[in-house]
């Protein structure tokens, strides 16, 4: 089986308002053709994703966030994600850095290079849709995910 050089990895509830900022993403760009790319989509991120690293040249995280410490004008941040250890006692809902620390314990190896998309959300009741400040910051930031997949690894 050959893998695509690069991973977009979406989490998020779609059932859940602005929660589901990263399916919409990736639903959104798997609209085109997108060659050497691979969309994976759940619910949240548990170690069994860090099998998913393997091969990769690249690896983007897509993810709603709270965003209480940004400015108001911030619609999404990019930031480089690197292993750490988790901090919880189950393997259940890990963050970006605790699934990279997971390949480099079972793989022996440097992950590839991540990135962490993180979307604005500020509405995350069940059975609700996305908000209209989510749905024009996911716009936004599609803009962004569109000029990164155009960029080889």
């Amino acid at each position: 089986m050959s893998l695509a050089p690069t991973l977009v990895l979406a989490w998020g509830n779609p059932s859940r308002g602005d929660d589901a900022l990263g399916p919409a993403l990736v639903e959104a760009l798997q609209r085109s053709p997108w060659p050497g790319v691979e969309f994976l989509l759940d619910f949240q991120l548990q170690v069994e994703h860090a099998l998913d690293l393997r091969d990769r040249a690249r690896v983007l995280f897509v993810d709603a966030a709270t965003a209480a410490d940004w400015s108001p004008e911030e619609a999404f941040r990019i930031t480089r994600v690197a292993p750490a250890p988790s901090a919880s006692i189950t393997s259940h809902a890990l963050s970006p850095q605790a699934v990279l620390q997971v390949f480099v314990d079972i793989e022996d190896t440097p992950p590839p290079p991540c990135w962490l998309l993180a979307i604005r959300g500020e509405a995350w009741e069940l059975g609700m849709p996305l908000s209209p400040a989510a749905q024009t910051r996911l716009e936004a930031a599609l803009a962004w995910a569109r000029a990164f997949l155009c960029t080889p690894p």
